[in-house]
């Protein structure tokens, strides 16, 4: 008993000693522009970092990201144009906007209880789990009272750091390494190098980069879930209303959704074998493919990444492959939509491919012109996978549901109903497998992530840059973003 006593006082002591630094940190001075102020200058300053979940720049230089296209819509309802800082850590981040260098801070930013100390918080737009993840093969921690015994290594000045302070309390032998300007996905590749044991990172940036870096395990999550928001500094409180009736009224429209869907809908689905298997292939096999999908690709507008997703998800880029309902070759083709589409042999690999290729061309300029990209592609994705009647069935389904039958958020929803006979029976075509699009599409985008990655590798290597082989081979994340 004395000795239980002891330990608690000292944990008691440690605790309040904890909470005495915290609070004895400056709080900002109030630097920041009034509403008027913005809206007179017609620009909105935003300070986010870059990386996959945030904001970035696509393969052809257009800037993008959830935060991105999230916060320009905020700014095009204030009536101003979005100016994006770059900060390279969050420690940076959180300075400047203490210091007044930006309006609004929009990078996937947790809301914990010191930086609502410090700062104002907009409200949420989405949920996340902190992972402990480890790599295949390595340790196996399952639970908080494991980690003391586990090499971590943890973003400085993160929420994640946050939280591993507040359990140390619990396990006063827990550490960790606090990684100065190194970003989250390359933390993760060095879990994935076995440079490091561990780290703990949110979960929607785990699941993008488990696409990338497959033997990367979640071991399990660290407390309760997060609220992501924008952060304000103090003094915006007008701003801060203005945020807050927008997002509500943003989410209740589903646009939030929407966006989410756009950039996470692909990585719900996850199989650790196959995206492995599909990694090997694209560097054994997909080379003596590539001319075909690269004429293909120009002669009808799409993407060489998106149409070796595709073929790889029909066929395995198996040009003699067959199912059980008769469609065959690279683009698994029926013998009705070959011929439509001029092809003699489904098994002549470029028939095949120039087939399939201008087969989801035309579905795509069937579609509604209500319809805009991304969408419009997996639409037509899905239309290819089911057929046309099927997905416009689904479309009814979602306007009868109130939902908007030209977002693919929305008629994802209503695809499986197709298989239920309280729905099907009503509909014009009948009865399909519904669930069966949604997975094929979620599949696709998936490949296509990696694949993007692997030809922007490619491109760098042809065009004489620094890009070893093994950056082939592992499709490391340079140059992504």
């Amino acid at each position: 008993m004395p000795r239980f006593r002891i330990d608690s006082v000292a944990l008691l002591t440690l605790a309040l000693l904890l909470l005495l630094l915290v609070t004895s940190l400056p709080l900002p001075e109030n630097n920041a522009r009034s509403l008027e102020e913005i809206r007179r200058s017609k620009k909105l300053v935003v300070l986010t970092q870059n990386n996959p979940t945030t904001y970035y720049l696509d393969k052809d230089g257009v800037r993008t990201g959830p935060e991105y296209k999230l916060v320009r819509a905020f700014a095009k309802s204030l009536g101003v144009t979005p100016y994006f800082q770059v900060k390279t850590s969050i420690a940076e981040l959180l300075a400047a906007i203490a210091a007044g260098e930006g309006d609004i801070a929009a990078a996937g930013l947790s809301v914990t209880n010191e930086r609502k100390r410090r700062f104002l918080f907009s409200h949420p737009y989405q949920m996340v789990s902190q992972q402990v993840v480890c790599r295949r093969g390595g340790p196996r921690p399952r639970r908080a009272a494991d980690l003391p015994k586990v090499e971590l290594a943890v973003i400085a000045g993160s929420s994640y750091e946050e939280r591993l302070e507040q359990l140390k309390v619990h396990y006063p032998d827990l550490t960790w390494q606090s990684t100065q300007g190194v970003s989250a996905d390359q933390l993760l590749e060095r879990v994935w190098r076995k440079q490091v044991e561990c780290t703990v990172l949110d979960s929607n940036i785990v699941a993008i980069n488990q696409r990338y870096f497959p033997e990367l395990k979640v071991r399990f999550d660290l407390g309760n879930k997060d609220n992501l928001a924008w952060l304000l500094p103090p003094g915006a409180e007008e701003l801060q209303e203005v945020a807050n009736t927008w997002l509500d009224s943003y989410e209740a429209s589903k646009k939030i959704a929407s966006i989410q869907e756009q950039y996470y809908g692909h990585v719900e689905l996850f199989d650790y074998v196959d995206t492995s298997a599909f990694v090997r292939r694209l560097n054994n096999l997909y080379p003596s493919y590539q001319p075909y999908f690269q004429i293909a690709a120009q002669t009808f507008g799409l993407s060489e990444s998106l149409l070796a997703s595709q073929s790889y998800q029909e066929s395995h880029w198996n040009p003699y492959a067959k199912s059980p309902t008769g469609v065959r070759g690279m683009m698994m083709l029926t013998q009705v939509t070959a011929k439509a589409m001029g092809v003699k042999s489904r098994v002549d690999v470029e028939q095949s491919i120039m087939g399939g290729a201008k087969y989801l061309a035309k579905l795509k300029s069937r579609l509604s012109k209500n319809i805009e990209e991304p969408d419009l592609t997996w639409f037509a994705l899905a239309a290819y996978n089911v057929g046309m009647g099927h997905l416009r069935d689904a479309q009814k389904l979602a306007r009868h549901f109130g939902g908007n039958a030209y977002r693919w958020h929305d008629v994802k929803e209503t695809l499986p109903l197709l298989s239920d006979p309280s729905y099907y029976k009503f509909m014009k075509y009948g009865y399909a497998r519904g669930s069966e699009p949604v997975l094929y599409v979620q599949q696709v985008r998936q490949y296509e992530q990696i694949m993007t990655q692997y030809l922007l590798a490619q491109k760098q290597s042809s065009e004489g840059n620094t890009v070893s082989d093994a950056s082939l081979e592992t499709i490391e994340l340079q140059g992504y973003y």
